[in-house]
């Protein structure tokens, strides 16, 4: 809300995961993705881990992007070598016509967990929502899963763009829902996850990315008034300005842009989220300290969530991690 506080609060994207000890212990366990990610007492534990052992000013639900689809009418499943696979890709009129309306019931576990959350945090921590964005999610669903060139949902984007424009509608009305589903079971913030769309032209995001960004960004604000949202793309440095204009209240950025530089390009009324390398992570607690002191000077002393530029890297030392919330912790403007 860019109220004054005496230091940056903190938290890091995928937080809870791969880098944590206790994580792996619990996937030899339980091994499926899926099921960690939607059992709810499962998920919340996994999701409560990192605020345990590093008191972060944000607990982030652990779960995913996809995790929706299916109550849409889109099956996935998660390869352990390929990543997510679609159980269909999605190429024609027909196809986008049995994409349905979110059925609220097979994502309750969604709202079980956040409320778990809610309650273990007890206030000393923000619980955080996330969803993924309509570009991001539409790419998944027409390239069958992951994708190195984007080639089919650019294919369909520049043939066929009614078709895309008519799936992204779909997928964003479901979205804003789900958002709010979110909140009413404890989210206090949600963060926008488009990771796809820094692939565009800054032309074509403002077609096929944009738009339904701000259907989901006003339909939240509209129905949940005062729960600010995070608008986060990797590799979204060209676009800065143009994720200022959806209306989102907060902008998570990447380390390709320094970020007094980004809050020059957007100005006051958006506050700033990011930025430091995850790769800093890696290196030495000397110099940890030295770029979470300079980001925290780039970022100003109102309006500023420090995070990661990019997700924690699962080769992070956990020492490093315990390191690096101290240091944000201690400072002071």
């Amino acid at each position: 809300r860019g109220e004054p506080i005496p230091r940056p609060p903190v938290w890091m994207m995928r937080q809870a995961g791969r880098y944590m000890k206790i994580y792996q212990e619990l996937s030899k366990e339980h091994p499926s993705f899926r099921v960690r990610s939607e059992t709810a007492e499962l998920a919340a534990e996994i999701t409560l881990q990192p605020f345990r052992a590093f008191k972060p000013d944000g607990v982030i639900l652990f779960s995913d992007i996809l995790t929706p689809l299916p109550a849409m009418g889109i099956e996935f499943e998660i390869d352990p070598e390929k990543g997510p696979v679609m159980g269909k890709a999605i190429a024609t009129k027909a196809d986008v016509d049995e994409v349905t309306s979110l059925d609220f019931r097979k994502v309750q576990f969604v709202a079980e967990a956040l409320k778990i959350v809610r309650k273990e945090v007890n206030n000393e921590a923000a619980t955080l929502g996330f969803v993924g964005a309509p570009y991001t999610l539409a790419t998944y669903c027409i390239e069958g899963g992951s994708s190195s060139s984007y080639a089919k949902i650019k294919k369909m984007a520049f043939t066929e763009p009614e078709l895309l424009k008519n799936l992204l509608k779909k997928i964003a009305e479901n979205i804003a829902q789900y958002a709010i589903f979110q909140i009413d079971a404890g989210a206090q913030a949600v963060q926008l996850f488009d990771s796809w769309a820094g692939t565009l032209s800054p032309i074509d995001y403002d077609v096929f990315a944009a738009p339904y960004q701000k259907l989901i960004i006003d339909t939240v604000h509209a129905a949940r008034p005062g729960i600010p949202l995070i608008l986060y793309i990797s590799q979204g440095a060209s676009l800065l300005e143009r994720m200022a204009a959806t209306g989102i209240d907060v902008i998570g950025v990447d380390w390709t842009v320094n970020l007094d530089d980004a809050r020059k390009r957007i100005g006051d009324k958006v506050q700033v989220q990011g930025n430091m390398d995850p790769a800093v992570l890696l290196g030495s607690k000397e110099t940890i300290t030295e770029r979470v002191h300079d980001i925290i000077k780039r970022g100003g002393e109102k309006g500023h969530i420090f995070n990661l530029g990019h997700g924690v890297l699962p080769i992070t030392p956990e020492e490093n991690v315990a390191h690096f919330f101290e240091t944000v912790r201690n400072y002071r403007y």
